[in-house]
């Protein structure tokens, strides 16, 4: 009986994938080529570091304050349930751009308040100065907006791959005498995060995405930089073609990494 075949390499690429590659080699070729596009792509290239520094920022601080929140929606004590359901509810029931102006312009004045409240015995005596709205700057207030927005699916996420965790492995552990701590370090999290993984990877890539609505507070990330740029040239049509092009690379980037990291765990799971 002959072997079976090795599998054709080229017929596993996917078609999409390629069209995709060819459509990004012609675009990019259009820019090195032509002084125009050029000109527009030097233009952007500010927004560029914006976007990634917001999104990162944001995305960090929405990972630890989604796995506080996971933690307490899986808590023994009711009343952590509690809060935790209703902070998820209210955050992932109000659109995103709705949160970003509420924060901007009704949180971030609110926050400065408290601020001053709670340092007024050291500005009474000089050695803080009195903080003022104008000194929160509208990229922190997007960066805080994006966090409260993305905390509240991430928690879900979180608490997903926590109850995908057989609970008898739990109790294995506290009988084996680790604390609650060590037990969701050690055995916990470690088997939950090969769940976590494929959505979490997608909700930093959506986060890509949303964060071009941080152009609505003037934060000059790509598509603030291409809408100021195509408003005062009324080249809207290339602008905007390499706006998405951006975008896209930075997505589809980003999203085969994502599988290409969980093809890797599943491929650990089976040499075991």
């Amino acid at each position: 009986m002959s072997p079976p075949h090795p599998p054709n390499r080229r017929r596993e690429i996917p078609w999409w994938l390629l069209a995709i590659a060819l459509l990004g080699i012609l675009t990019f070729w259009q820019i090195v080529a032509d002084e125009g596009m050029r000109t527009i792509f030097n233009a952007l290239l500010a927004g560029i570091v914006t976007t990634l520094w917001v999104t990162g920022v944001a995305f960090i601080l929405a990972s630890l304050l989604g796995l506080i929140v996971a933690m307490a929606r899986t808590s023994r004590f009711r009343v952590a349930r509690e809060v935790a359901t209703f902070y998820v509810e209210i955050v992932r029931g109000v659109p995103l751009l709705v949160v970003l102006f509420y924060v901007a312009f009704v949180g971030a004045p609110a926050m400065v308040d408290g601020a001053n409240w709670l340092l007024a015995p050291f500005i009474e005596q000089g050695w803080l100065p009195k903080v003022t709205v104008r000194n929160f700057d509208f990229t922190w207030r997007a960066i805080v907006a994006l966090t409260v927005c993305y905390s509240a699916f991430l928690a879900e996420i979180f608490r997903a791959g926590i109850e995908s965790v057989d609970r008898g492995q739990h109790e294995a552990a506290w009988a084996l005498g680790l604390s609650r701590w060590h037990t969701f370090r050690f055995i916990t999290f470690p088997q939950a995060f090969r769940t976590i993984l494929p959505p979490y990877g997608n909700d930093f890539v959506s986060m890509i995405k949303d964060s071009a609505l941080v152009s609505a507070l003037g934060v000059q990330d790509i598509t603030q930089l291409g809408k100021v740029y195509s408003s005062s040239t009324f080249k809207f049509f290339e602008t905007y073609n390499i706006v998405a092009f951006l975008y896209l690379t930075m997505t589809i980037s980003l999203s085969l990494l994502v599988r290409l990291a969980e093809r890797r765990l599943k491929r650990q799971d089976h040499d075991r």
